[in-house]
C-alpha cells in the first residue's frame, strides 16, 4: 500500500501514482529575443531569476513591454497565481511558485510552465520538487558530461505520488509553506545582523588615521591609544601536531584545534573535532594554552581567530595570545579588524602567512579606559551570539524539513 510514513490525522486512503502530465498542462513560452527586453515593464523571468529567488538572493531583473506581453499572452495564455515555473536548463528542476496575478512572462526553454488547476494544491506540488523521489528522477534523466536539460516531455513523464484527497494535499503543502517561512524569517534576521555587525565594526573603531570612532558609548571622549598586538598580552604560544599514525597520541582529554575548526566570521564557540592525549602533548611541539586566550591562524587560513574559554592545544598553524592586558572580548574584535585590513598586500595578493614577529608588531587602537573596552567587546559578543542563534535555528529547521520530505511523501 503506497502511503507515507507520517500523515495527518483523518487520512488513511492509499495515495495515487501519477505523472505531472496526468495532473496538469505543461508548456513553455513564446520566443522573446534579447533585443526585445526593456528596462521596465512586465517582469521577464529567466532560469537565473528562479535560482536566485530559490536561494534567497537578488538578481539583475529583465523586463518586456506591456504591448509585447499582451501580444504573447494572447497566444499562450497568462501565468496565474498558483502556477509553477521550473528551470529546464543549467540548474534544472528548481521551482518558482507564482504568488500573484500580476503580469509576468518568462523565457522559452529556460523555464517550464506548470498550469496548476483545482485538482492539485500548489504548495504541495512546489514542495514535491524538493522531495527525494523527484531529485532521484532528475538524476536518472541527466547525462554525465553534457549540459543538463529538463524538457516539457520529461516533465510530463515525471512520476509523483499524490493523495487523492485535496484536503490532505493542502495540509502537507501548508505545513511545508510555514516551515519555509520560518526558515526565511531566521535567515533574514541572520543576514540583517551580519550586515549590522559589518557596519558597526566600521563605525565603532577609528578609521583612516583617526583616534576616536564615529559612534561611541556615552561618557567616553578620550582619544584612543596605539599599541602593538604584542603589547596587549604577557604570553604567546605556538602549536604542533602529534604523529597521526600513533593511536596513543589521539582521542584523549585535551582539545586540539586546527585551522579548519574556525571560520572567518565565527569568533567564538569553536568546536574542535580532534583531541590529543598527554602522550601526544609530550611527543609534539604543541602546548597546553590557558583559558581565555585568543587563538590566531597565521598559516593555512591566515586571519581566522577565536577566543577560547577553556584550556586547549593547537596545530602549528596558530599563534595564541594569553594573559591579556586588555578586555579579552575587545581584544578579539580589535585584532580581527586589524587583521582584515592587513590580509592583502598593495598589489592585491592575499597574504599566505604571517610570522610571529609580523603579527605581534601590528598596530591596533585601544580605548584607554577598560570600561569602554568592555562595552565594545560585550556589544559585539552579544551580536555574535544572536547571529549564531539564528544560524543554528536555520540549520535545525532545514534538518526538520529534510527529514519530513523523506517521510511525508511516497
Amino acid at each position: 500500500m503506497k502511503v507515507p510514513q507520517i500523515r495527518f490525522k483523518g487520512h488513511s486512503d492509499e495515495w495515487e501514482e501519477k505523472t505531472f502530465g496526468d495532473l496538469l498542462p505543461i508548456t513553455s513560452a513564446a520566443r522573446v529575443h534579447k533585443n526585445e527586453w526593456t528596462k521596465s515593464g512586465v517582469p521577464f523571468f529567466r532560469s537565473s531569476d528562479v535560482v536566485a529567488n530559490y536561494k534567497g538572493n537578488e538578481n539583475a531583473k529583465a523586463f518586456i513591454s506591456f504591448e509585447l506581453y499582451r501580444e504573447l499572452t494572447g497566444k499562450t495564455g497568462r501565468v496565474e497565481k498558483g502556477d509553477i515555473l521550473v528551470t529546464g536548463g543549467g540548474s534544472i528542476g528548481i521551482p518558482y511558485l507564482v504568488n500573484s496575478d500580476d503580469p509576468l512572462y518568462f523565457k522559452d526553454a529556460d523555464l517550464l510552465w506548470l498550469k496548476v488547476r483545482e485538482n492539485i494544491n500548489s504548495h504541495y506540488l512546489y514542495t514535491y520538487f524538493s522531495a527525494q523521489r523527484f531529485r532521484r528522477y532528475l538524476k536518472s534523466i541527466s547525462h554525465i558530461g553534457t549540459i543538463a536539460h529538463y524538457t516539457v516531455e520529461q516533465a510530463k513523464s515525471t512520476p509523483i505520488g499524490i493523495p487523492g484527497n485535496i484536503d490532505e494535499q493542502f495540509k502537507i503543502g501548508t505545513y511545508f509553506q510555514k516551515l519555509d517561512q520560518m526558515i526565511e524569517l531566521h535567515q533574514r534576521k541572520h543576514e540583517k545582523l551580519v550586515t549590522l555587525k559589518k557596519a558597526m565594526l566600521k563605525k565603532m573603531f577609528p578609521q583612516n588615521g583617526a583616534t576616536t570612532p564615529e559612534i561611541r558609548f556615552k561618557g567616553f571622549s578620550e582619544p584612543w591609544e596605539e599599541k602593538k598586538i604584542g603589547e596587549i598580552c604577557d604570553d604567546t604560544h605556538g602549536g604542533g601536531t602529534p604523529r597521526t599514525s600513533e593511536a596513543s597520541f589521539w582521542n584523549g582529554g585535551i582539545d586540539w584545534i586546527q585551522s579548519s575548526d574556525l571560520t572567518s566570521d565565527q569568533l567564538t564557540n569553536v568546536a574542535p573535532r580532534k583531541s590529543i592525549t598527554e602522550n601526544g602533548l609530550r611527543a609534539s611541539a604543541t602546548k597546553i594554552i590557558p583559558e581565555n586566550s585568543i587563538a590566531i591562524v597565521t598559516r593555512v587560513g591566515v586571519g581566522k581567530l577565536a577566543l577560547i574559554s577553556h584550556k586547549y592545544a593547537t596545530s602549528q598553524d596558530f599563534l595564541s595570545l594569553s594573559k591579556l592586558r586588555i578586555d579579552a572580548w575587545y581584544a578579539l574584535y580589535s585584532i580581527w579588524k586589524t587583521l582584515q585590513s592587513k590580509l592583502h598586500t598593495v598589489q592585491g595578493t592575499s597574504i599566505k602567512g604571517l610570522t610571529k614577529e609580523e603579527l605581534l608588531s601590528m598596530q591596533m587602537l585601544i580605548p584607554k579606559q577598560e570600561a569602554e573596552q568592555q562595552k565594545i567587546g560585550t556589544y559585539f559578543r552579544k551580536m555574535d551570539e544572536l547571529i549564531a542563534q539564528h544560524g543554528t535555528q536555520v540549520a535545525k529547521l532545514k534538518q526538520i524539513k529534510t527529514a519530513c520530505l523523506g517521510k511525508m511523501f511516497v
